[in-house]
């Protein structure tokens, strides 16, 4: 294992003289070009991790003749075109994950199918995950009848109905379908999912009734952003551990305001303007200006209603961590310097979504001002340092920063950073979404150290 070295340059031919090589692990370096089809020579290679490298090219069609491999990782890569099917020739394979590595879609539904091995059916997969795909739109992929514990096929432009197979899929632990473009009901059979511990259909187009006993007995299920018709359900936000926030139909509704914060009352007077402290208690900062406490309780599938006038929703878990309740409130690890720092000592962070969502507002022009500096990560030479936070931020619906790598930005860990946005409400509401899409490290310092982190936000007319 080579992990976390900042090891350059492309990875050397020779190691594929190592005829015994069972795990290569080269992720959270910054090796480049492409890989060498020498490797395919590895035949008792069990284990490939290349995620978080500056990987370029095809993977090589020598890779075919790997089929030993258990467990292969790329994500956070740049290697271009499609995801290969003679992956399905890994007829061992336990664990894929390419989150996002610049191959593009479809997924081959080919890579999925049970071909024997040396006579015996040996494909297990109990771990896919495949997100933040580029590529045509596809229908759901023919998954086949595989005993899956995490099912991960997240932001992949994958269209049509829900396979009523899923709801065969029993052994799952986590199903993450989000952010796709999935429309139709949820199956009826659905109902043998409910002892899955996270189900995360948001952001799709999933229409109908929400199944019963996803409200009554489902845990942590987050059908936020879709588009329900049940209006039993509609009322609230939020019902036991299911994040509802933003999953009905818009109908009729002409005042912008999503249909499960209806019932709430504007005063006469609309506000116009909102101070948040991400994460941190209520302070007085930039002069003489209150920013709101926002120390909420979040979780994977949550929506939180403030004492004012906005929500927070979040989405996701942190996966493969060991610890059993994930904290979503990040609190600095070293001494903080910079001006007005009682808005950076602690922030929000989220596992895939986190939208801060903002009624009640008065129409017009707004600037809208993002605070940000990265209090996790150090700058030292400790292994917390080749900690790497990618995320995407979108106002109002529109992508503002791609990529953003606070420390990056803001020229090195503990500093701040703010970046002010225009942007126009029109029908009472602002919404501002963060989003992980796959990118930078996930193990710095610890497993299930990722995701986007923001310090405060500030909007004035």
């Amino acid at each position: 294992s080579l992990l976390a070295n900042r090891l350059t340059g492309p990875i050397p031919k020779y190691l594929a003289n190592i005829s015994t090589l069972v795990n290569l692990t080269v992720q959270y370096n910054q090796f480049s070009g492409e890989l060498p089809e020498e490797l395919g020579s590895l035949l008792n290679l069990e284990k490939l991790h290349l995620s978080s490298n500056n990987f370029t090219g095809e993977l090589p069609k020598t890779f075919a003749k790997l089929t030993n491999m258990k467990d292969f990782r790329i994500g956070d890569n740049q290697f271009t075109g499609q995801i290969p099917s003679f992956i399905q020739n890994w007829t061992k394979l336990e664990k894929l994950f390419i989150q996002p590595s610049g191959l593009v879609g479809p997924i081959p539904s080919g890579i999925f199918s049970l071909e024997k091995f040396n006579g015996l059916v040996c494909m297990v997969f109990l771990f896919l995950r495949i997100s933040d795909l580029n590529g045509p739109e596809a229908t759901f992929p023919q998954l086949g009848n595989k005993k899956m514990t995490n099912l991960i096929l997240r932001n992949c432009n994958i269209t049509g109905e829900l396979p009523p197979y899923l709801g065969k899929m029993t052994t799952l632990k986590v199903l993450d379908l989000s952010f796709n473009k999935l429309s139709g009901h949820i199956p009826s059979n659905f109902d043998d999912l409910y002892e899955v511990d996270y189900i995360y259909f948001t952001g799709n187009l999933l229409t109908g009734a929400i199944p019963p006993w996803m409200l009554e007995k489902g845990d942590k299920i987050d059908l936020s952003y879709n588009n329900f018709t049940d209006g039993s359900a509609e009322s609230s936000c939020q019902k036991r551990s299911v994040n509802l926030f933003a999953s009905f139909s818009k109908g009729n509704n002409s005042t912008g305001i999503v249909s499960c914060l209806r019932s709430f009352q504007c005063p006469k007077t609309y506000y116009y303007s909102l101070h948040i402290n991400c994460g941190g208690s209520e302070v007085t900062a930039n002069g003489d200006t209150a920013f709101e406490e926002d120390t909420y309780e979040a979780g994977p599938s949550t929506f939180t209603l403030s004492r004012t006038n906005w929500g927070l929703s979040s989405t996701g878990h942190f996966l493969d961590n060991s610890i059993k309740t994930d904290t979503y409130i990040q609190t600095n690890t070293s001494r903080l310097l910079m001006s007005d720092s009682q808005l950076y000592t602690n922030a929000r962070l989220s596992a895939i979504s986190l939208t801060y969502y903002g009624f009640c507002l008065g129409n017009g022009n707004y600037t809208v001002k993002l605070h940000f500096a990265e209090i996790l990560f150090t700058d030292d030479k400790n292994f917390s340092s080749f900690g790497k936070r990618i995320f995407d931020v979108y106002i109002q619906g529109n992508l503002v920063l791609k990529d953003l790598n606070i420390e990056n930005e803001a020229g090195g860990v503990g500093k701040a950073i703010v970046k002010p946005f225009s942007a126009a409400v029109t029908n009472g509401t602002m919404e501002i979404r963060l989003y992980w899409a796959g990118k930078g490290t996930t193990e710095i310092p610890f497993k299930g150290d990722y995701g986007p982190l923001i310090s405060a936000i500030s909007l004035n007319p």
